[in-house]
């Protein structure tokens, strides 16, 4: 019998084989000073930046880390260097990968496989991840026993919540049977050889990195970072050669279990290395292995229902139904009621059902939900509201965009051909609302209205509700408040960080507003949003308080002595890495560039997204770099110690569409500027990475930075 150790070192050796000869022939046919960059990261080659701390920028670099590699291939039995050798297994697969990329930047183009995740990929996983709606990864080694397990087995992760990573002969069987794959589905195939693990690990360490500001080098720390903070664990079917024995010894080492179905010269070590011979238990064998607890809601559909399905597209030529609030009388309101008019689970459709209408045509639909509970407060209404977009997105086969009476919902031929009716979409909101928000909310009925008639009356009583909740939501300002709150959701991946949400300055994720925070707060007094108080003023302008500051140092466990909410360059607040934009100052033009998340192209900073977030992540402060939800852009406290808005200069096209009308509202109220947006570049008008050419377009606008005195 062939002892465990040996198998892991004789596949490290295996692997180290293979990624000598690829970078050999690479460097034979392009020579060694060819550039060697993996696209869209500021992270190089991220396994060999983080274990070794090596930037590799050529391929003679990447010769010399190959012979790092091959020094933590060690082969003494002993654990530890069982681990080395399964860690220097996986930075030997990332070379194999890189020297594809070196020899073009789209290896993958045109075929069924995804390779290498950009930096935008694993910054967009942050939220999921901190919110738990993605309690987990699993990468699935194959092919599976059959076709019919391999799609019962990603189904059932991917009803869970699970993303999951394939790799190997289980994406073909996948694709032979039809499965939705990609990243915005969280079923990703991410190549057909055993060393596209590689891409994998690429993403752990740059969440460490990214989240917890772990330093390159630091093998220890990023073992520890990803064994506490990151849930994850392989699945790997019979037969396991050597060399993926190997990459198993490198997870093991990085605190993923491996549960494999494979016997032979395979000996168990207990919570890291596991046989469940039944392959159709993998499942619930690996989430207790990782001791990861699903909540499982049970709503009456005929179709899927998880937190998987948030980004399927329903395509035009899939769709049975179009719900088009753009073009039609659609609205979505909830109601806070009094407990005589709300009968519990009342799921009420007045008009036709989709049976009524032509395949791929238009639907009117209007949705009421009513809600009652001893606890519920109106402000409360418009934060279930904007969950209806969370919710309805879970549902197999349903699309869902927008917000109050500019919706857009496709149901997809598939979910009707199961089934799926529109008192199904009452279902969803009826079990989502009482199971999320149990605290506050005691009974819930919905009512759905399809016919045009009722709707025109009905969506213009729904516009009164949202005026009366948007001249509140205008009235509220910092000043006029009580009390701030903080969010620390982030810190189960980016441990110091501490952000503050106030009226005027909503969470960097752009996912909570202090309207949020405070429902949170009533919903979990003992949850991530705690009150902060804002008696003790040091600062106005700067955003300066006393017990802000003492909050931020209980809740960052010491790391922040203090934070200002209004200011870029003193004491700015912290990022954990999941912010939707960046801002960063512009020395030329004496004003800040702002990035969104999807952009990405090169700014006036000379810098791409991922290269302004690289200095600003991981909780730490960053004078001159700030992350920020897009909607905090337009406020009146944006930049308000350096003189407010006045000091963008530079934004995306699609970013500055997004916000014009609200950019131009400050700026006419904050200082008599008509069309401000106009005045601000973007990369339509200036050039990629040139602040003389973006100078040159704010001094023929006539931009008000020109004349502010200087930031520095």
């Amino acid at each position: 019998m062939k002892l465990l150790f040996n198998r892991v070192f004789d596949g490290a050796a295996e692997m180290y084989a293979e990624a000598e000869a690829a970078l050999t022939a690479a460097i034979a046919e392009l020579g060694e000073s060819a550039p060697m960059r993996m696209p869209d990261t500021a992270y190089h080659l991220a396994c060999i930046y983080a274990y070794l701390g090596r930037k590799v920028t050529t391929l003679a670099e990447l010769r010399d880390a190959l012979a790092d590699i091959k020094s933590k291939m060690t082969s003494n039995p002993r654990l530890g260097d069982v681990f080395s050798s399964g860690i220097g297994t996986a930075l030997a697969a990332e070379v194999i990968e890189a020297v594809k990329y070196a020899r073009t930047p789209t290896p993958y183009d045109g075929t069924d496989y995804h390779g290498h995740f950009s930096d935008a990929e694993v910054r967009e996983l942050g939220v999921p991840l901190v919110t738990r709606d993605i309690p987990g990864f699993v990468v699935v080694i194959g092919p599976a026993p059959s076709q019919e397990e391999a799609v019962e087995l990603i189904k059932g992760y991917q009803s869970r919540g699970i993303f999951v990573f394939l790799i190997g002969g289980v994406i073909q069987q996948a694709l032979a049977a039809g499965v939705s794959m990609g990243f915005p589905l969280r079923v990703v195939p991410v190549g057909a050889d055993i060393w596209s693990v590689g891409h994998i690990i690429s993403v752990v360490v740059r969440a460490a990195m990214i989240f917890g500001n772990v330093q390159p080098g630091d093998w220890e720390e990023f073992n520890e970072y990803s064994f506490h903070r990151i849930f994850a664990f392989v699945n790997a079917y019979s037969p396991v050669p050597d060399i993926t024995v190997a990459c198993g010894g490198g997870a093991i080492a990085m605190g993923f279990p491996v549960i494999t179905n494979e016997t032979e010269d395979i000996q168990v070590v207990p919570k890291s290395l596991i046989i469940q011979e039944n392959t159709r238990d993998f499942i619930e064998t690996s989430l207790e292995a990782r001791d990861i607890k699903i909540k499982v809601t049970n709503i009456d559909i005929p179709v899927a229902f998880s937190s998987a399905f948030e980004g399927e597209v329903v395509r035009r030529k899939d769709m049975r139904i179009d719900i088009d609030g753009s073009r039609t009388d659609c609205f979505e309101l909830v109601r806070m009621r009094e407990s005589q008019d709300v009968e519990d689970h009342k799921i009420t459709v007045i008009g036709d059902d989709i049976d009524a209408f032509e395949v791929g045509t238009n639907m009117q639909l209007g949705t009421i939900v009513e809600v009652y509970g001893k606890a519920m407060q109106s402000d409360f209404e418009p934060v279930l509201e904007r969950k209806f977009h969370t919710f309805l997105n879970c549902i197999e086969g349903v699309m869902h965009t927008g917000q109050r009476d500019m919706i857009r919902i496709r149901i997809a031929n598939s979910a009707y051909d199961a089934g799926f009716r529109v008192r199904h979409l009452g279902e969803v909101l009826y079990a989502k609302i009482k199971s999320e928000y149990d605290t506050v909310v005691d009974k819930v009925q919905v009512t759905l209205i399809t016919d045009p008639e009722k709707l025109k009356e009905l969506r213009a009583e729904a516009n009164v509700s949202y005026d009366a909740r948007d001249a509140r939501l205008k009235s509220l300002t910092d000043e006029n408040v009580e009390v701030f709150y903080n969010c620390i959701m982030c810190q189960s991946f980016s441990p110091s960080h501490v952000c503050v949400v106030t009226p005027e300055r909503l969470g960097l994720c752009g996912a909570v507003s202090w309207l949020d925070a405070k429902a949170t707060n009533e919903l979990d007094p003992n949850g991530p949003c705690q009150v902060v108080t804002k008696k003790r003023v040091i600062d106005e302008n700067l955003g300066s308080y006393e017990d802000v500051n003492e909050s931020v140092f209980k809740y960052s466990h010491g790391a922040l002595e203090k934070v200002t909410l209004y200011s870029i360059l003193e004491d700015p607040m912290t990022s954990c890495g999941c912010f939707e934009c960046i801002c960063g100052i512009e020395p030329m033009t004496n004003g800040v560039s702002i990035v969104n998340r999807e952009h990405t192209g090169i700014t006036p900073l000379g810098m791409t997204f991922s290269e302004m977030a690289s200095m600003t992540g991981g909780g730490v402060q960053t004078p001159g770099f700030m992350g920020h939800g897009k909607h905090f852009i337009a406020s009146k406290k944006f930049l308000k110690a350096e003189g407010g808005i006045a000091r963008i200069v530079w934004m995306p096209a699609d970013l500055k569409a997004q916000l014009r009308d609200k950019l131009n509202d400050s700026a006419q109220e904050l200082y008599g500027i008509e069309n401000f947006a106009d005045l601000i570049g973007d990369e339509n008008t200036v050039a990629d990475g040139d602040p003389e050419s973006l100078m040159n377009f704010l001094a023929e606008k006539g931009h008000p930075v020109l004349e502010m005195a200087p930031l520095m």
